[in-house]
């Protein structure tokens, strides 16, 4: 009970704080013990724990039970709180990957693997980081692999393509026909 904990305050000036119902809970348990232990007779229990009820700061507190050990758990103090809590930004390759996801139309070959790879780095951070923009990261992830299928497909189209016209002849009838093989050499 010999230190407070930091509620945004400078310099260390944690004893003029006012001590709460909890504060004043723990540091009759520090009696307890010390009375359980034999560090306290029954007397100065007694007076210390009516002391403790009338302590209004962690400065009386402290003065009650810093010549104790804190007893079996060690120091119970609150965690300290921060006065705003901190604001989450959004991750930067979450919003990179969704805008780039969203310009494949105009350029798909220069946005596609870079909005994938983005993508996958911002949902990295983000659950390392706790950081806003998961669903921007997902959704900008999805763009991207959905432009590497149709590059994909696009591209085995025209291979379909380039292979079929360089080996087969269109009929008048819309058929494929077959080109008849080159004529033999003439004989010696």
């Amino acid at each position: 009970m010999a230190t407070a904990p930091d509620h945004g305050m400078t310099g260390g000036d944690y004893g003029r704080l006012r001590a709460s119902h909890g504060d004043r809970d723990r540091a009759v348990d520090v009696l307890k013990a010390a009375f359980a232990e034999g560090r306290l007779t029954k007397d100065e229990y007694d007076e210390r724990v009516a002391d403790v009820f009338a302590s209004r700061t962690y400065a009386d507190l402290a003065a009650l039970t810093c010549d104790l050990p804190a007893g079996p758990f060690g120091t119970m103090l609150p965690a300290p709180m921060a006065a705003h809590p901190a604001a989450r930004g959004t991750n930067a390759l979450a919003i990179a990957s969704l805008v780039l996801g969203l310009s494949q139309p105009f350029a798909p070959i220069l946005t596609t693997i870079p909005a994938v790879i983005c993508g996958h780095a911002a949902r990295r951070q983000i659950r390392r980081t706790g950081e806003a923009g998961m669903s921007m990261a997902t959704v900008g992830l999805i763009l991207g692999w959905m432009g590497v299928a149709v590059i994909a497909l696009i591209s085995v189209a025209v291979l379909f393509l380039a292979v079929a016209s360089t080996h087969h002849v269109v009929t008048p009838s819309g058929g494929f026909q077959v080109p008849p093989a080159p004529p033999a050499p003439p004989p010696p």
